[in-house]
């Protein structure tokens, strides 16, 4: 038997809802681009979730920041309800998004998150505000 197949695969309805599910989690950066490039983004949100500095250094057009650690009611106060946050951090390998999206979603806004980061998003040519030279995680 191969490795591949050792496990074998789910039932066609079971991955559907699998993927479909793990699609309502993730937003692809190209998919990001096309709507803000066809100015279809009034629904959603970019949100920087590293720190401040991070920010600062380099970051998506568009995107607001709200660092992770102090994501509350107070600081989200002004928020839009009615709008998807997709966050972002810095790369695979960090999970600031992650921990952004988990406290924005425990406070009531619906949420997505920006798949790759901010690496993925340069990577795939797309512009950033500033550079990522000599910024790490900073998460």
């Amino acid at each position: 038997m191969t490795n591949t197949l050792r496990f074998p695969p789910a039932e066609p309805a079971v991955s559907a809802a699998f993927f479909a599910a793990e699609l309502a989690f993730e937003a692809d950066p190209d998919d990001v681009v096309r709507d803000l490039r066809a100015g279809a983004a009034d629904g959603f949100q970019l949100v920087e979730t590293r720190s401040a500095q991070a920010f600062a250094h380099a970051r998506i057009p568009t995107a607001i920041h709200l660092d992770h650690r102090g994501i509350d009611e107070e600081s989200t106060k002004d928020l839009d309800r009615d709008v998807v946050y997709v966050c972002y951090c810095e790369s695979f390998q960090c999970n600031a998004a992650t921990k952004g999206a988990l406290k924005l979603a425990a406070l009531g806004f619906r949420v997505k998150r920006l798949s790759g980061g901010i690496t993925a998003w340069q990577a795939a040519g797309y512009p950033v505000e500033g550079s990522l030279d000599g910024v790490a995680c900073a998460c």
